[in-house]
């Protein structure tokens, strides 16, 4: 994997572009109260941007698989880099306006709606199949590794300048940019799909993937663990108190995704992808309600690394079975589909927290949120495609050119 330069090319320019949105994703709310003094505001531009990305998500997906992916991919770095550019640049001339930052939030959520789904289309065609579960460890990595950096770093780069989080931004696009274009990633399917309209297209996604039952389950289950662990936060944070607590508590989160990274392609050779699903979601069930016992902060911490170390196993074992059974031209579509199931979970997740923790109490309300994870688990006993032994054979389309 190491040698493989235009993957790790690949890779550097999609880690510099994601720490720089973690970066950015603490430093628009920083700026918005700076500027308006409002949460209310600050809330709307970040509900703004993930909203643009959802909605966008599935058209995007079938976009992706239509349009030539390299230049989708360039394109959208460019894109982001001027709108996080003239955002800098409006600040340093002390002329920005609330419309200009609710207008960048949905340049960036469009953008990335069509540049993630053509990110996953086209790393399958850059490492072989065997490589896949590994590919996908090192993009586990990276993910963990800027949601655990990026924020501090914003934090105190927004502390020297206001402009300056946005500015490291733009150029983290810059370098994506430079990467994908000597990455030489593949443009089209060797084998395009047949002409359809956008509609055909997206239903024809949803068609194949309700058609998998192995990957229909896990991503059930995906969903349900991605609603509870982000449904958690907002209680823990309650039950810890102090911010420093909660610094600390919620950096476990990362570290323990970083760790669980490094240990993922060795559970995905143990167990096919139903199993260690099941496993991972009884795993969750099992260790989560540990954070109600009042033994202090670190233990919140170490509950929390321990939980995230199975995390990106589930992932990367979606991610790989989308890889190898996804037919090359319908990839965009199917990342399109799964990112929108799964990112949809992300507005409803703080509400649901936020609502139990109010009326029934922090702790009773982690001991709630644990409650879908054993039915999870117990539904999932019942599951054939779950319970099998063996991952059903597979037949793997052509790769891209």
């Amino acid at each position: 994997m190491r040698r493989n330069l235009r993957f790790q090319l690949f890779w550097m320019g999609s880690a510099a572009s994601e720490l720089g949105s973690t970066l950015s994703w603490l430093a628009y709310p920083l700026l918005v109260l700076a500027l308006t003094g409002s949460p209310t505001q600050a809330g709307l531009v970040g509900a703004v941007a993930v909203g643009a990305e959802i909605i966008c998500g599935i058209p995007a997906g079938a976009l992706v698989d239509r349009w030539d992916r390299r230049r989708v991919l360039l394109g959208t770095d460019l894109v982001r880099m001027a709108a996080m550019a003239s955002l800098a640049l409006a600040l340093l001339a002390d002329a920005l306006t609330m419309p200009h930052l609710l207008a960048v939030a949905v340049v960036n959520g469009v953008a990335s709606a069509l540049f993630w789904p053509a990110h996953g289309a086209s790393l399958r065609a850059l490492v072989p199949s065997e490589q896949l579960p590994t590919a996908y460890a090192q993009e586990q990595t990276r993910q963990h590794a800027a949601g655990l950096a990026g924020p501090a770093l914003g934090g105190v780069l927004f502390s020297l300048g206001r402009a300056i989080p946005f500015l490291v931004d733009a150029v983290t696009y810059l370098v994506s940019f430079v990467c994908v274009a000597f990455a030489r990633v593949p443009r089209r399917p060797e084998t395009p799909a047949e002409p359809q309209s956008m509609r055909e297209g997206i239903g024809e996604a949803f068609r194949w993937l309700w058609n998998q039952p192995v990957l229909r389950a896990s991503a059930a289950l995906a969903f349900v663990i991605n609603l509870v662990v982000n449904a958690m936060k907002l209680p823990i944070i309650v039950m810890v108190a102090t911010p420093a607590d909660v610094g600390l508590v919620m950096a476990a989160l990362g570290v323990g995704g970083l760790a669980g990274a490094a240990i993922s392609a060795r559970l995905m050779r143990l167990l096919p992808t139903g199993r260690l699903m099941l496993a991972g979601v009884w795993f969750l069930a099992a260790v989560l309600p540990f954070l109600v016992l009042p033994l202090g902060t670190y233990w919140a911490a170490v509950v929390l690394f321990v939980a995230m170390l199975a995390a990106p196993a589930l992932n990367i074992a979606i991610e790989v079975e989308i890889a190898r059974t996804a037919p090359d031209h319908m990839q965009g579509r199917v990342h399109g589909v799964i990112g929108v199931a799964f990112g949809g979970a992300t507005p409803l997740a703080p509400l649901l927290g936020g609502v139990l923790s109010q009326y029934a109490g922090a702790a009773p309300a982690i001991l709630i949120l644990c409650a879908p994870l054993a039915l999870c688990g117990i539904a999932g006993l019942f599951s054939a495609a779950l319970r099998a032994k063996r991952d059903l054979p597979r037949r793997e389309a052509p790769l891209s050119v």
